[in-house]
């Protein structure tokens, strides 16, 4: 007996997140789905690896030509047919919450994440729109200005090439972006500075692998560029890049602070914090029992 064909069916999106998006984007407000715990979708098959040379990466921006929710900021549009469409069906039918792209409507969010942030930043900081989170405020600026983790204790700045939750639109009047935000993402500033005196770089002992400077170097430059690359869970790629150079190259001594530097250096360009980057060094090194 010949079964009957079954219909294939596409998947529902959620109607609340959906129409959410599609009035946020008609306002020229580029947004995106999120998942339970606030994560983005990860890339799609074809883009996965960003092997698909899209550019979410410091040097160009904007998605890619593939219409699904991938790349994390960078897949943030206004455009509702990308939206609505079946490709993205599935993130919506998914999602927990939804995004926006702060600067790709010249924003700029002070993500406050507790009582002691907040009371830092009514001290110290222009007052302007406020939007409350789950657990502090957005603090909202008009202009934009680089995205960078853990600029104070539970303050993050998200403006270009980040992501921050869309929570509705706030009361209060938007303020210009001031100096004094400015300047707290010059203070976490990438440039090299000298290693944490807290987080040693492993002594050695063991036998020498480099057999030549240009092994020990590559490995560097690699990790640099690993870092770099990372698009999402910059946190774990981070550490795991970290973990990777100190069983490699950290048994014999041949590792130095210079090192250390350029990759932390790499991390903090990608928007990690210093203290980030020490807890990183120090849990790779723990894990590897140095």
């Amino acid at each position: 007996m010949t079964q009957p064909t079954r219909i294939q069916r596409a998947p529902r999106c959620h109607p609340t997140h959906l129409q959410a998006a599609l009035d946020l984007a008609a306002r020229g407000v580029p947004v995106l789905p999120l998942r339970v715990g606030k994560a983005p979708f990860g890339n799609c098959p074809a883009c996965r690896g960003n092997s698909c040379g899209g550019r979410p990466n410091m040097k160009q921006s904007g998605p890619c030509s593939c219409p699904r929710p991938c790349h994390a900021w960078a897949a943030a549009t206004t455009d509702s047919n990308v939206i609505a469409s079946p490709a993205w069906a599935n993130a919506w039918h998914n999602a927990a919450a939804i995004a926006y792209h702060p600067g790709g409507v010249r924003l700029t969010v002070v993500d406050l994440d507790n009582a002691a942030a907040i009371t830092w930043a009514t001290q110290h900081l222009p007052p302007t729109r406020t939007v409350p989170t789950t657990r502090g405020q957005h603090w909202i600026y008009a202009g934009t200005m680089p995205s960078t983790n853990g600029v104070r204790p539970g303050v993050d700045i998200k403006s270009r090439m980040a992501y921050a939750r869309w929570l509705g639109p706030g009361t209060g009047r938007i303020a210009t972006l001031p100096d004094e935000v400015r300047a707290l993402a010059v203070r976490t500033s990438p440039a090299p500075r000298a290693a944490p005196t807290t987080v040693a770089v492993p002594a050695g002992g063991g036998q020498c692998r480099h057999r030549t400077p240009a092994f020990l170097e590559r490995g560097i430059a690699m990790a640099e560029q690993q870092i770099t690359a990372a698009t999402s869970a910059v946190h774990a790629t981070v550490y795991r890049t970290f973990l990777a150079v100190l069983f490699t190259h950290g048994g014999c001594g041949c590792l130095t602070d210079a090192h250390m530097q350029r990759l932390f250096a790499a991390a903090q360009a990608k928007g990690e914090s210093v203290r980030h980057c020490t807890d990183a060094w120090a849990n790779a090194l723990a894990r590897l029992g140095t």
